[in-house]
């Protein structure tokens, strides 16, 4: 079989690996496609994640995959089910690692459910609540934005978002945009600053207004238009400290700030004298199982849908995977959708 791996600092290749094998409890699955996170898997490969991640890695988190063999002990999933966060696993033997794995033809899931029914050790099985059925009625091709919608809602609602709240967000990158929809979805006045370049895909939900990043004076801008109204939410959808500091000023007082984005987490400097008032810091995370009921009934809405993330109808094929990443580092996308297998 066939997988992304990342080989060394910056170089991505497909390779031949052996099929996994298969324990007690997992899932042999074959994947369909992925999706690819500009943000994660760059930082990953040019050696920026803030975990260290050891060389040579299996890339990707984002796929979906359906069952084609279960293990003795297996009692969640059957054959065929479409399956998420599914990946190639750590091979110590072959000196293979795996970052989630998930850019393969094959992978296994793991039934963390009947782990622990059966008095498994919680640390055997909770990364695996990842692994999740997904709904007949959603398109192989949708699927994998499902991991994208389930971490930033999940975010959203832990830090507060609902009906009526005031949200600043900054970034205009796929997560982003997430969090836009999310937010909306939830019924919160959406105000986003970012790069002119992805305004119309963000104009495309129900937001209050789009500003670019770059403009100067913008906290003042806001203010002025806000008629002194300030925000509930300032969330950092990019990690870019500077962007946040300038727009400080707008944040209420005990309002929250949220740093989603991975950008700067290694050297993050917020000043928080730049605020007008205190507020609070939120570094809690997010669950992507608590939020994956709820993003499969906004899919099957038509309150999410995934072409406006990527190109539905052109997905790139794992033998040239290396020209997506290529062109993400242009910007020239927010994401890539990756088939996996073919036909």
């Amino acid at each position: 079989m066939k997988a992304a791996v990342v080989t060394s600092l910056g170089k991505l290749e497909v390779l031949e690996l052996p099929m996994p094998e298969l324990g007690e409890y997992d899932v042999l699955v074959r994947i369909s496609y992925g999706s690819t996170c500009a943000g994660t898997d760059i930082h990953l490969m040019d050696g920026l994640h803030p975990y260290p991640i050891p060389f040579p890695t299996v890339l990707g988190h984002e796929s979906v995959g359906r069952v084609v063999e279960v293990g003795s002990k297996v009692r969640n999933f059957r054959v065929g089910d479409l399956i998420s966060r599914v990946g190639y696993p750590v091979r110590p033997e072959l000196g293979l690692y795996s970052s989630w794995g998930g850019f393969a033809e094959y992978g296994v899931a793991k039934d963390h459910w009947q782990m622990r029914r059966d008095g498994l050790p919680e640390a055997e099985w909770t990364k695996s609540r990842v692994n999740q059925i997904i709904h007949p009625a959603i398109d192989e091709k949708t699927a994998p934005m499902i991991i994208t919608w389930r971490e930033t809602l999940s975010y959203d609602r832990r830090i507060g978002v609902g009906p009526g709240t005031r949200v600043l967000l900054v970034g205009s990158g796929a997560n982003a945009l997430a969090h836009a929809a999310n937010c909306c979805n939830l019924g919160a006045d959406v105000t986003a600053v970012g790069s002119l370049k992805r305004q119309a895909s963000f104009e495309a939900l129900p937001i209050r207004g789009y500003y670019n990043y770059r403009e100067e004076g913008l906290a003042g801008r806001l203010m002025e238009e806000r008629h002194g109204e300030p925000f509930d939410l300032l969330l950092d959808g990019v990690g870019a400290s500077d962007n946040v500091n300038a727009l400080l000023p707008l944040l209420k007082k005990d309002g929250t700030l949220g740093v989603y984005g991975w950008n700067g987490r290694r050297s993050y400097a917020l000043n928080p004298f730049n605020a007008a008032h205190s507020f609070r810091l939120y570094s809690d995370g997010y669950d992507e199982e608590e939020s994956h009921a709820e993003v499969q009934s906004l899919i099957l809405q038509g309150k999410l849908k995934a072409g406006l993330w990527y190109d539905m109808d052109r997905p790139v094929p794992l033998d040239r995977i290396t020209e997506a990443y290529d062109s993400l580092r242009k910007h020239e996308a927010l994401k890539y959708l990756i088939k996996l297998n073919k036909e």
